[in-house]
């Protein structure tokens, strides 16, 4: 989860909402990077994820499912905002964990 937590942020970094949208290398790359995310978070065993309430495992893994099952409907503007606001904060948490 945390190594693709940061390749998400690093691939982000100078880029913009717009460039989600237009970029189709882009937005599939942000998109597979946050599936991953989400199938490792939905693999850790719950005991774990119960010690660690910090991580918003459910909500983690319900984004992999929008986004495997959703495909053809992705908001990329919640998206962004996934990639810009939501990924920081968990790769410290993430790190702070291991």
């Amino acid at each position: 989860m945390l190594e693709h937590a940061r390749e998400a942020v690093k691939i982000a970094h100078g880029r913009s909402r717009q460039d989600l949208g237009n970029d189709r290398m882009f937005n599939l790359a942000e998109t597979r990077l946050l599936e991953i995310i989400g199938e490792a978070a939905r693999r850790v065993p719950i005991d774990y994820q119960l010690e660690h309430p910090e991580i918003p495992w459910s909500q983690i893994i319900g984004l992999r499912n929008r986004l495997i099952h959703g495909y053809d409907a992705i908001d990329f503007d919640i998206l962004w905002a996934i990639i810009q606001n939501d990924m920081p904060q968990l790769i410290k948490q993430l790190e702070d964990i291991l």
